[in-house]
């Protein structure tokens, strides 16, 4: 309780609770239909065997079967990409809530159609509703985070920008629950159980209507000052805003020159190249760690540690209740601790246990409790990506740039996010066949490489305005420099402010000046 108490005198307010509870059940839509497809693969696989047999009269081959069950997991990717990529465009054409309401038309379309799947008697329809919903989700990845950075203030930023990662972990769990066999996971209950997400959908087009617009959104882009006004006072339950107004005008200066910026010209230019780069790693960094391969092959694990089949999903539950209870832990750690710290500790313990997983693997034929070893070391290893790279690389890209570029990077960090979701998801199969015992080992050396980067290059935005942070990327590293050093080079840097392109929501450095020196 203190904790809480703590945070709502530093500005949680009822109002900023319930618009993000409202945004944040677009990442619980993400989380559950990531997770919803594993549960029912045979039961899937039945209906298709089904379907194929009264369209040609022959029984269809396991290998065809497979190919056809991948396409169902993966084309929720592709739509993810598409999504992704267009968060940018359809966050400055039509809002941050503006956009997600549009959204919930692909949420509500794409569950229909995996409802109604086997009363079409088409696995077609199953995969075009796979897509449709990778596509809200993708688009949802882009602007839930966007919407959350700009309402929330300064110093609950980490925070509460760790809540769309919890929402992630709910929405897997609620789906590992919902397609246990008592439940929906059964030749009947899985179309129910894939229509469900119907659900997150049609509660956000009930809730977030009454949430403002982003106040960023409206002063920045929009230029409506009242507006924005307005929309504050409601969050901050106060008409004590001009703090939060100047520090939008501060950014606002900074971009005069810059307006909105395409994707292409983000790429091209050298002034936000390392900020993009940071943005891009950290995301690979959550995808390529190995969480996937774990969420992949957990069953088969705990089944090899001498658990039945039934007692094996259960325990995969357990992963899923896990993720939840570190999010939550890590979400009071997030301003307390700082992001680079979360991220390294998160990158550092998965691979400690990555590699206790793979020792576990190559000797467990020969000790019989190492099995247990290899349990153990999986649930640390989750603890740990929950710590960091759970949560991390969905606010970072908000926080690293300012509102002329920040569109255009939130769409390619989430494109990149969902690629890598994608090469994961299609090639670990080929990967656990090639390398066996030591499917884990390239993940750790990704989680070595990934742990490097961050150390060396990843700047601490906790609690850091804009000018702050530009002044560590003008002393050219990652760590925190002298505060006063910091304060001394703001006047500085104030004609630079008007060019620069960077001036994220949390504040962000100068990629200008710092990254390459």
């Amino acid at each position: 309780m203190p904790e809480m108490a703590g945070l709502t005198i530093k500005g949680l307010t009822f109002f900023l609770t319930y618009a993000i509870f409202a945004a944040v059940l677009g990442m619980l839509q993400f989380g559950y239909n990531t997770g919803v497809i594993n549960a029912p693969e045979v039961n899937i696989e039945n209906f298709m065997k089904d379907v194929y047999k009264d369209r040609y009269g022959e029984d269809i081959s396991e290998e065809f079967i497979q190919q056809l069950y991948s396409v169902a997991v993966s084309i929720f990717a592709i739509g993810g990409m598409l999504g992704g990529f267009s968060g940018g465009w359809m966050a400055n054409r039509f809002g941050r809530k503006g956009g997600l309401l549009l959204n919930n038309v692909l949420g509500i379309s794409g569950a229909c159609l995996m409802g109604f799947t086997k009363m079409s008697h088409s696995y077609e329809m199953l995969f075009l509703g796979r897509f449709i919903i990778g596509v809200n989700c993708g688009l949802n990845t882009s602007l839930v985070p966007m919407y959350i950075s700009e309402i929330a203030p300064l110093n609950l930023r980490g925070g509460l920008g760790t809540v769309n990662q919890l929402a992630v972990t709910v929405g897997l769990l609620l789906s590992q629950v919902l397609g246990i066999e008592q439940i929906l996971g059964t030749n009947d209950g899985w179309p129910v159980l894939l229509g469900l997400a119907i659900c997150p959908a049609i509660l956000q087009l009930l809730l977030l209507p009454i949430c403002p617009e982003s106040p960023r959104y409206l002063l920045i882009t929009k230029q409506w000052e009242e507006e924005a006004r307005k929309a504050l006072r409601r969050l901050r339950a106060s008409n004590q805003v001009e703090e939060d107004i100047e520090e939008m005008r501060a950014e606002e200066r900074a971009q005069q020159s810059e307006s909105s910026i395409s994707t292409i010209e983000l790429i091209c230019s050298p002034t936000l190249r390392a900020p993009l780069i940071i943005g891009i790693v950290m995301q690979l960094s959550q995808q390529f760690s190995g969480i996937n391969a774990v969420f992949y092959y957990s069953t088969s694990l705990f089944m090899s540690s001498g658990l039945t089949e039934e007692s094996a999903k259960f325990a995969t539950i357990g992963i899923g209740a896990i993720m939840v209870v570190m999010t939550l832990v890590s979400i009071p750690l997030m301003d307390r601790t700082g992001r680079r710290t979360l991220h390294l500790y998160g990158l550092g313990g998965m691979f400690i246990f990555s590699i206790f997983i793979t020792i576990s693997f190559l000797i467990k034929e020969m000790i019989d409790w190492m099995s247990y070893l290899s349990v153990v070391s999986t649930l640390a290893f989750v603890v740990f990506f929950a710590v960091g790279p759970g949560s991390i690389p969905w606010m970072i890209t908000a926080e690293l740039f300012s509102q002329g570029p920040r569109p255009s990077a939130m769409a390619i960090a989430v494109l990149v996010n969902w690629m890598a979701n994608f090469v994961v998801g299609i090639g670990f199969p080929s990967l656990k066949t090639a390398l066996e015992n030591y499917t884990f080992l390239p993940f750790s050396v990704f989680l070595a490489i990934f742990w490097i980067f961050t150390y060396k290059k990843v700047p601490e935005t906790k609690n850091k305005t804009f000018e702050e942070i530009l002044a560590l990327f003008r002393h050219g590293n990652g760590s925190e420099s002298d505060p006063q050093t910091e304060h001394n080079s703001i006047s500085s840097d104030s004609v630079q402010l008007q060019q620069s392109a960077v001036s994220p929501v949390s504040g962000k450095r100068d990629p200008a000046d710092g990254p390459h020196k």
